[in-house]
């Protein structure tokens, strides 16, 4: 292994983003997909200043924290209804909200980085375009939208 400029052997490397699994509460685990994206969080800006404040400008402050829907994409499978599954419970504000465990591995497949969407529900599911034409892997993808998301380093 090499420094971050490749010339000191020993020194790690930064982990690769290809080998990761996800975990769809407790009945669902260890599913293989070709792309996961949308692991994000923003906290929203709250603007304030006094009426008798003597600079003339606002103060900037933390308000509500905001998290990003995740996508998931993978290929389609005979007799495999996974995304229509889960995404057909929906019913008059009802979802069964589960905790979605995405983990990236290393090359012995130690958990590197866990990120935990908490109460996870579908939002969207998209099938595949079909061309008479194309050479493609039929691929499904699964918008999943969560209440928090928290990261943890390590096992």
């Amino acid at each position: 292994m090499a420094d971050n400029n490749g010339t000191t052997q020993g020194a790690p490397w930064p982990t690769p983003k290809f080998r990761f699994s996800v975990d769809w509460g407790t009945k669902q685990t260890n599913l293989s997909f070709q792309e996961v994206s949308g692991l994000d969080a923003e906290t929203q800006i709250i603007e304030y200043r006094d009426s008798n404040s003597p600079i003339f400008s606002t103060v900037k402050m933390p308000g509500i924290a905001k998290y990003g829907n995740v996508t998931m994409k993978r290929g389609i499978f005979a007799n495999d209804a996974l995304f229509w599954t889960w995404y057909s419970q929906i019913k008059m504000n009802t979802i069964e909200r589960l905790a979605v465990i995405i983990k990236l591995l290393d090359q012995s497949g130690e958990v590197v980085v866990t990120w935990t969407l908490n109460n996870a529900w579908p939002t969207k599911v998209s099938a595949t375009d079909l061309k008479s034409d194309g050479n493609e892997v039929a691929i499904d993808s699964i918008e999943i939208a969560h209440e928090g998301l928290t990261i943890k380093y390590g096992k």
